[in-house]
């Protein structure tokens, strides 16, 4: 599928380059486009799949999408210059396929959307440099606060907390309000939504979309092409069409969304998607807009498909926390992700590439996420990222490992949630408080423990849960650090209370865990291991 192409005989208008993951008719470098003289250009580069070695089924989303889209172009009459990854010349870079387009078309000037990455912002400063027509760099359309308003908003603020911001969010846009105030009276469920999932549920069969030739094709050169990456390509079922994402739309709204704010924060071994809406994806890539998901699932609520706490807890995850990450990141960039509040410094352990761990809940939710390039966020949160911070890993390679493994990760979504909420590296800029628990919390929140080769219930020597003892050597470790904190008050009140020996057997437990540990090279560094996380 080449696409419709002008030669260098003709002259284009504007040619309006369009990034992978802006793959809406309503994308703004799009709005205005002249069918008779504009070429839309979409390119599949090298460097795009290879800055970070993302996750298999990753780039077979995107480059299936963006195939997918180009030919949804096509059968709108409209002219495509379609780059595809194998094809003879291509140099493997935005710039290069970019510069290569301006020679074939000659058009009168560059139109593109702002990019989600702080990485690619940059090249685009420098387009404006190196060619010799004017390049037009739009705001992005798809997200409900443009980043000037939120860099408004975040001027003169050290903490950004997101309820402030997302109560403000909710005003403007009216979602779930009714008249100046929230609907039910309050702003926010979250008390309802964290009940553990009753033994006996069965959460609803979720979805899937069998890949179509054009898919197939791309699973094929995926696979071949970047065979060494991490995670598995086998049952790929993500929509990759709008209207299949569309279709995956009305099915979390009709059958788990009035489920999902009671147990959006619950795990269970073998149901990795629950009642989760799994379309992060489709909306990341612009398949789905923010605006149409959050109007759609205030709909079931007003029509008594879905009841609030579940509809708002919903809301909250897309017109609060994802408006607000992105709004975070650019206000911060590019200095954002150089703070190391808590000096963590740890190697990433091998077993976050290959599951190997007698941590069940770990080993669960690594291997999931190898299966399907997804985790909800709580796992994400509380198990492998509360491993993250109380073992004290190091924030840069925690945040590539995050980058790296999961179908919906940009930097502009990974970054703020990693460094600022996982993490705390930030030093508070984003959460009053580190989100660090015991085993307790996992226990409580899914089966993961009942079979583990640890007991949850010991808090130390070899069958006592790590999550346990690592806790509280985290809170020893930053007690110089935390010990002010007031949402940390009662956990220091209570290591304050631990004696001596009892300290000392912590710090002895964690050390011994730790430092048996590997910290061996990932698939993403050494082509040699990979074998072992296929």
């Amino acid at each position: 599928m080449a696409g419709k192409r002008r030669g260098s005989a003709a002259t284009a208008g504007t040619l309006r380059f369009v990034l992978g993951d802006q793959l809406t008719r309503r994308v703004s470098s799009l709005v205005d486009l002249d069918p008779e003289r504009d070429v839309v250009l979409i390119v599949e580069v090298r460097d795009e799949a290879t800055y970070v070695r993302h996750h298999k089924q990753k780039i077979a989303f995107l480059f299936a999408a963006m195939r997918h889209f180009a030919a949804e172009l096509e059968a709108e009459g409209l002219a495509v210059d379609y780059v595809r990854l194998t094809d003879a010349g291509n140099t493997g870079s935005f710039t290069g396929e970019l510069e290569r387009a301006v020679a074939r078309h000659r058009p009168d000037r560059v139109v593109v959307t702002e990019p989600g990455e702080w990485r690619v912002w940059e090249m685009m400063q420098d387009w404006r440099e190196t060619l010799a027509i004017p390049v037009e760099i739009r705001a992005d359309n798809r997200f409900l606060c443009p980043r000037e308003d939120f860099s408004r908003w975040a001027e003169g603020r050290h903490h950004l907390r997101m309820e402030t911001f997302y109560r403000g969010m909710r005003r403007r846009t009216g979602l779930l309000m009714d008249d100046d105030e929230p609907a039910g009276g309050r702003w926010n469920y979250d008390p309802e939504n964290r009940k553990r999932l009753p033994k006996g549920q069965q959460p609803p069969d979720r979805i899937g979309f069998q890949p179509d030739a054009v898919t197939r094709q791309v699973i094929a050169l995926v696979e071949a092409e970047f065979g060494d990456h991490f995670g598995d390509l086998t049952g790929f079922s993500w929509p990759v069409t709008r209207a299949d994402a569309l279709a995956a739309l009305r099915h979390f709204l009709a059958d788990a969304l009035p489920t999902f704010g009671d147990y959006q924060d619950a795990m269970k071994t073998g149901a990795p998607f629950l009642y989760h809406a799994l379309l992060s994806p489709a909306l990341n890539a612009g398949l789905l807009t923010a605006e149409e998901v959050c109007w759609a699932a205030e709909r079931a609520y007003r029509d008594g498909v879905a009841p609030l706490h579940c509809v708002e807890g919903f809301i909250r995850q897309i017109l609060g926390w994802r408006e607000y990450v992105r709004g975070l990141y650019w206000a911060r960039m590019p200095g954002y992700r150089d703070s190391n509040a808590l000096g963590a410094g740890r190697d990433l352990p091998w077993f976050y590439w290959s599951g190997e761990t007698a941590l069940n809940c770990v080993a669960q939710v690594v291997g999931e996420t190898r299966a399907h390039a997804y985790a909800h966020h709580i796992q994400r949160l509380m198990v492998t990222g509360n491993f993250a911070l109380i073992a004290g890993l190091d924030p840069a390679q925690v945040e590539e490992w995050y980058l790296i493994v999961f179908a919906d990760a940009y930097e502009w979504v990974e970054l703020p949630n990693v460094h600022g909420m996982v993490l705390w590296a930030d030093g508070g800029v984003m959460g009053s408080k580190p989100y660090a628990a015991s085993g307790a919390y996992i226990d409580r929140m899914s089966d993961y423990c009942a079979s583990c080769a640890y007991d949850v219930k010991v808090k130390a020597g070899p069958e006592a849960c790590p999550f346990n003892y690592l806790y509280w050597n985290f809170l020893i470790e930053n007690e110089e650090r935390l010990a002010g904190n007031q949402r940390m008050a009662m956990p220091y009140r209570t290591l304050r209370g631990l004696s001596d020996r009892r300290r000392a057997e912590i710090r002895r437990d964690a050390a011994a865990f730790l430092d048996s540990l590997q910290a061996r090279p990932g698939p993403d560094q050494s082509g040699d291991q990979t074998d072992r996380v296929r």
